[in-house]
């Protein structure tokens, strides 16, 4: 088995550079995750992880041989040292495991809905990391038959994503395409578009949400495009009762989505 002990190692500044540079990922089709639920996910999300580098003091060959439990690819194992592991690690609470693995195409056209009748959240332009992984958890919370991100600012794959979402980049249907594509797409599906706007709406609870159903959020700053409102079929709103007129779209979604699935009797 491969052993590193030195920061200065090549394979370790890559490492490095695939946490920090998204053109590099994109170029190589490979990042970065750690800890052993995100990486128990990727394998149960079909992801090939290539290489695996562990710190044996915290993650032992038990907890080795059961993280491999979930898949039947071999990937390369690596042992590192203490040193290495801080180097590469964002945190010390991530069992000692670092993964690099490849990376899917996230596009329109590879989703796959779970449901006769889907439930989809699209959120436009969600320029925070957290943000999207708080969306990602809530959409796996309720079974989403799939997360679509218009105009992403920043890779699905970066880092930050992946850990503010434990790993639920891996367990939902995920694509990302322009306003125009998506809007398309939905159309094209026969799925009705009801967007969160402050304009022309009607409260939340009071749409039906049992039908084929695309869930549009926007950032806090800014709301939605145009064309979202534009071909929306119908705006919502969640009412507010204190002196703001907006909340942070991770939480805004989540009172959407879930009257969604209440409306569904949770199916």
């Amino acid at each position: 088995m491969k052993i590193i002990t030195s920061t200065q190692n090549a394979f370790i500044k890559e490492i490095l550079q695939l946490k920090e540079k998204s053109r590099l990922r994109k170029k190589t089709g490979d990042f970065v995750l750690e800890g052993l639920r995100e990486i128990a996910l990727a394998f149960k999300g079909n992801y090939t992880i290539e290489t695996l580098l562990f710190y044996p003091d915290i993650c032992d060959i038990n907890t080795l041989e059961n993280i491999l439990s979930y898949t039947s690819e071999t990937p390369e194992l690596i042992e590192i040292s203490k040193e290495v592991y801080q180097k590469i690690a964002y945190r010390e609470t991530t069992e000692g495991i670092v993964g690099i693995a490849k990376s899917k195409e996230l596009t329109l056209d590879n989703l796959n809905f779970k449901r006769e009748h889907p439930l989809i959240l699209v959120a436009e332009a969600p320029e925070k990391p957290g943000n999207i992984g708080a969306l990602l958890r809530t959409a796996d919370a309720a079974n989403l038959d799939a997360v679509i991100i218009a105009n992403p600012k920043t890779d699905m794959y970066n880092p930050n994503i992946i850990r503010s979402s434990v790993g639920c980049i891996f367990t939902n249907n995920v694509a990302t395409g322009s306003t125009e594509e998506i809007i398309s797409f939905l159309k094209s599906k026969s799925i009705a578009i009801n967007c969160a706007a402050l304009t022309a709406s009607i409260p939340y609870q009071t749409q039906d949400f049992t039908r084929p159903t695309a869930i549009v959020v926007g950032t806090e700053a800014t709301g939605l495009s145009d064309d979202w409102l534009q071909n929306s079929e119908q705006n919502i709103i969640i009412p507010m009762q204190g002196e703001i007129d907006s909340m942070n779209v991770s939480v805004a979604a989540a009172i959407l989505i879930f009257e969604a699935k209440r409306q569904r009797k949770f199916h």
